[in-house]
């Protein structure tokens, strides 16, 4: 049973009570991503991120990190497209810490100017860091080139002008504007009694200060009128071949139809998903095991507003991009001129099923599904998840097919990985 609360500052709370274990994770979720940042300003969500961990005056850097190992916990925290969480799982007896510490640097991060300069260093080289891989670069271009007006334009880590010009001044604003606890959920899941567990929260949270919610930053995306086409030209070890279409927000009911179908092409996506039925899906069968591909997925995110279901390959030596192409696409249009079958669509539902009883197997992987879909909408969507894709059929599978998958609305992007010359330039 999940109990939901809302404090009188605007706080929401979701608690789950689970005692299998002595653990109890407790999350702050703020509703804010790469999806709230405006040009000239991408990758601030993140680096916000990397800030609390810098310290206020009642836990100076460092000190958490050490607390928390001695409390025998772990912590961490992530940025996505539409929030940015922060986390931790102790004992249950110890889980006081972390309630005090997030309600703490909500309000008392400090932003110092000398922890910013060191920590830009930090951001750009990881970005860096993920500019090693090939995928990286066509992911960039592909969803840069899906969007051109909406702000899922840019990657979470942002461009690397902006990791260069922005202030400590931008930053902190950033995190004044969006971090109070009326633009943020609260979760708690693990071995608590739940009556005990509100009462703490309201002590600690209570009394902060509700903030000017900000307004969203958001344009929609105008429908796209025909396929577009990048390529990336490179080093890199691979050939990778993207296709992205324009998909539905979670929520909307056509996302749980297309997430049944992504089951069948490329094995479930969703809550849990990933290794559980990839060798049956379609994609794996004409493109892995006739050798064209060495991996092939499917990729449909839970997000706030329409963004992208993505088809994945990268190719194994010697085949061609437009192979690969090929394949996706005449399975994408068997898919929209011929139902599945029954046996084929059952198998997809199972799949579905147990990678969502997967990712309910640690107080973690609850409270984060949660949190994400509460952010989104409400932790309903998460509870209904099971239910809203045993009720897809055959006929719902080719109709988001024949909506979705259309060649005007895909953005096609090849990775072609260029050989480094160290020949002087010619003068």
């Amino acid at each position: 049973m999940i109990e939901r609360h809302t404090l009188d500052n605007g706080l929401t709370v979701l608690l789950k009570e689970s005692h299998a274990a002595p653990l109890i994770t407790w999350w702050v979720v703020y509703r804010v991503g790469s999806r709230c940042e405006r040009t000239g300003q991408t990758g601030i969500s993140h680096w916000v991120e990397h800030m609390l961990f810098k310290g206020t005056p009642t836990y100076p850097a460092g000190y958490l990190d050490k607390a928390i190992d001695r409390a025998g916990g772990t912590w961490n925290a992530h940025t996505w497209l539409d929030h940015t969480a922060y986390h931790a799982t102790l004992p249950a007896e110890r889980i006081d810490l972390a309630l005090d510490l997030e309600a703490d640097r909500m309000t008392n991060a400090q932003f110092d100017p000398a922890e910013v300069e060191s920590e830009r260093t930090v951001i750009i080289s990881e970005r860096q860091g993920s500019e090693n891989s090939p995928l990286f670069w066509l992911r960039e271009a592909v969803q840069a080139a899906a969007f051109r007006v909406h702000p899922y334009h840019h990657t979470i880590i942002g461009d690397t002008s902006d990791l260069q010009s922005m202030t400590r001044d931008d930053l902190y604003g950033h995190y004044q504007h969006h971090y109070m606890p009326n633009n943020a959920v609260a979760i708690a899941v693990g071995a608590f009694d739940s009556a005990t567990m509100l009462e703490r929260i309201k002590a600690v949270y209570g009394d902060i200060p509700a903030g000017t919610l900000p307004s969203p930053f958001t344009r929609p995306e105008p429908p796209q009128q025909g396929e577009r086409r990048v390529h990336i030209e490179r080093p890199g070890n691979a050939n990778y071949v993207q296709i992205a279409y324009h998909a539905p927000a979670f929520g909307d009911p056509d996302w749980f139809k297309l997430a049944t179908l992504d089951s069948i092409l490329g094995g479930p996506g969703g809550p849990g998903g990933g290794a559980i039925g990839y060798r049956t899906s379609r994609l794996y069968r004409h493109l892995i095991e006739t050798e064209i591909a060495a991996g092939a997925s499917g990729d449909l995110s839970m997000t706030a507003d329409p963004f992208l279901y993505k088809l994945t390959a990268v190719l194994r030596d010697g085949r061609h991009h437009a192979e690969a192409e090929a394949v996706i696409l005449e399975q994408i249009d068997r898919l929209q001129n011929d139902w599945v079958s029954e046996a084929e669509l059952r198998k997809a539902k199972k799949q579905a099923r147990a990678a969502f009883a997967y990712s309910n197997e640690r107080v973690g992987g609850q409270a984060y599904y949660l949190s994400y879909a509460e952010t989104i909408d409400s932790y309903q969507l998460f509870l209904t998840y099971p239910d809203q894709i045993e009720a897809i059929t055959a006929a719902d599978i080719q109709a988001v097919a024949q909506h979705y998958l259309q060649p005007r609305q895909r953005t096609v992007g090849w990775f072609i990985p260029q050989v480094v010359s160290n020949a002087p330039y010619p003068r």
